[in-house]
């Protein structure tokens, strides 16, 4: 260990407690998939059915959220701000800022087809900007002052609408989004997984907002993920129901239709998500997908009217699991990540504004506005690029590229949803994809294709999940392979590396960050390995 190492570790330890969150149930394991590994091991059936399970706690937790005053008010602001042409605009961070882009879409989406409803009535504000929906921005989230910026750059009124998600509830640049847009007085909203109580009792900034006046809270706490840590998975589904449910709601009230019940209808999703026929069509792909991982081949998907969900899932493994993210321009030498996203039927410019139902939405901050931000110095020293240039040039559109089809083993699937509208010019643009995975999600349809949003989410979720426990890359129902890439991040691992290598959280910080310096020298064309399994291999040496 050098002395950079050590004095970096001994910061952790002292200096960043609020971001020491093992109490947290959603950094604890499910009881209900403690058999994960094994259950895989057994069969890819049997894993699919264990990870489904905690799904069912989600949809307990929507029968009384759905019927709470908290929501009923958060649909009564929607329709007051809208009605006085202000803007509902959603914040989140990783998982939850990619579902803050993507309810967006929705309501822009449903806009183009009402002309009585305002395209410009919903936005969103990404941790990181847009440019994080296609690759994590390191450590963006541990700053409470670049919250604040993006809303300031937003211009936020009294008139607007906050809706912040934040899994966990504790991840700073999103509480940052949340004082600026009370200190505006906005009607702010915070929806998060853990017990609110918990949060308040142990998190000095946690504290700050739940006991702010201004700020409702929704506290939709459905139990631990079902891979431990892993939010992506039933904390994101929990609020992309609830935040769904309210922009579909909004339409109801504002149409004059009967009231959906969305608890039922999530209840229904479930149960065709977990008939047979379901299961068995996840577990075969799940298998298609680790064999051409096992062949050291790469996906390729191909969607079109779900691409940002498909968006959303794909992105997350990278630093779920420690694989390559989407390879971007401004690091030729890097290696290619195992899956990427493409629609075959427009270039690259087109499919960004057609997804996004929008122009792209960046972040240009110059090395100036990162000082007068306080920022780290590893940020000062590499500005990061993650301006509207860096997005367009990730060739998600129809644009060639050999290094995804170069190999034997490389292969392409089309993802498509068993009624979206748009299959036929899907099919016709990518002839010769190997696999087709067609999702339905056995409910009715409605303006905001709510089920449909969560039919993807959480078969890929599922797939994506599943590919990488029966690859190895899971322990027990710990998500083993983890990055590192922010303070929530890092002290999971050293949770896990203290677990598994039954050592105290001291020492385990000490190895762990002796380890991310080691693994920094290597070079950026070869894959790395987790700094989790890197510490542990040094343990057992």
């Amino acid at each position: 260990m050098s002395a950079k190492s050590d004095a970096l570790s001994e910061n952790f330890i002292q200096n960043e407690t609020e971001f020491h969150l093992g109490f947290l149930p959603t950094e604890q394991s499910h009881l209900l998939t403690a058999t994960l590994e094994s259950d895989f091991k057994s069969s890819t059936v049997a894993g699919v059915r264990t990870l489904q399970r905690p799904d069912r706690l989600v949809l307990e937790m929507a029968q009384k959220m759905l019927r709470s005053n908290e929501f009923a008010k958060m649909v009564d602001a929607g329709i007051q701000t809208l009605a006085e042409k202000g803007r509902i605009i959603f914040s989140g961070c990783g998982a939850t800022g990619r579902l803050s882009i993507l309810l967006e879409a929705m309501f822009r989406e449903y806009a183009k087809c009402d002309p009585a409803w305002d395209a410009d009535g919903a936005q969103s504000i990404m941790t990181g900007g847009d440019f994080a929906l296609i690759r994590s921005v390191e450590s963006f989230e541990d700053y409470q002052v670049f919250g604040r910026k993006q809303v300031e750059m937003a211009e936020m009124t009294s008139h607007d609408m906050l809706v912040a998600i934040t899994e966990g509830g504790e991840t700073s640049s999103v509480i940052g989004t949340v004082k600026e847009a009370a200190d505006r007085g906005c009607r702010v909203f915070l929806l998060f997984n853990n017990p609110a109580s918990l949060l308040r009792q142990k998190l000095v900034r946690c504290r700050e907002v739940i006991d702010d006046d201004r700020v409702t809270v929704l506290d939709l706490f459905c139990g631990s993920m079902a891979l431990a840590g892993s939010t992506r998975m039933q904390a994101t589904t929990s609020e992309e129901l609830i935040a769904g449910a309210f922009l579909e709601t909004l339409v109801a009230r504002r149409t004059g239709k009967p009231a959906t019940d969305w608890a039922a209808e999530f209840a229904k999703l479930l149960d065709h998500l977990e008939s047979d026929d379901v299961v068995q069509s996840i577990a075969d792909a799940i298998d298609f997908e680790e064999g051409v991982y096992r062949d050291r081949g790469r996906v390729t998907y191909y969607a079109k009217s779900y691409l940002l969900d498909l968006f959303t899932d794909t992105t997350e493994r990278s630093p779920t699991f420690m694989l390559p993210p989407f390879k971007i321009a401004s690091i030729p030498d890097a290696p290619e990540s195992w899956a990427f996203v493409k629609n075959p039927t427009a270039d690259a410019a087109t499919v960004w504004r057609e997804m996004l139902c929008r122009e792209p939405r960046c972040l240009e901050w110059t090395y100036a506005d990162y000082v007068k931000m306080n920022a780290a110095p590893q940020i000062l020293a590499n500005v990061p690029k993650i301006g509207v240039k860096n997005l367009l040039e990730m060739p998600v559109g129809n644009e060639k590229v050999p290094a995804r089809y170069d190999r034997e083993a490389d292969v392409s699937v089309l993802v498509m949803l068993d009624r979206a509208p748009d299959n036929v010019d899907l099919v016709a643009a990518a002839p010769k994809c190997q696999h087709r995975i067609v999702i339905s999600s056995g409910c009715a349809d409605s303006p905001m294709h709510l089920m449909d949003h969560l039919a993807v989410k959480l078969y890929l979720n599922t797939l994506s999940t599943g590919t990488m426990v029966k690859f190895g890359r899971v322990s027990g129902n710990w998500m083993s392979y983890v990055s590192v890439s922010n303070k929530k991040l890092i002290d999971r691992a050293i949770r896990l590396i203290a677990e598994l290598g039954k050592i105290s959280y001291e020492e385990s910080c000490r190895a762990l960050f002796a380890s991310i310096e080691e693994l920094a020298a290597m070079p950026v064309s070869q894959e790395l390995p987790s700094p989790v399994q890197y510490t542990l291999k040094k343990f057992r040496k």
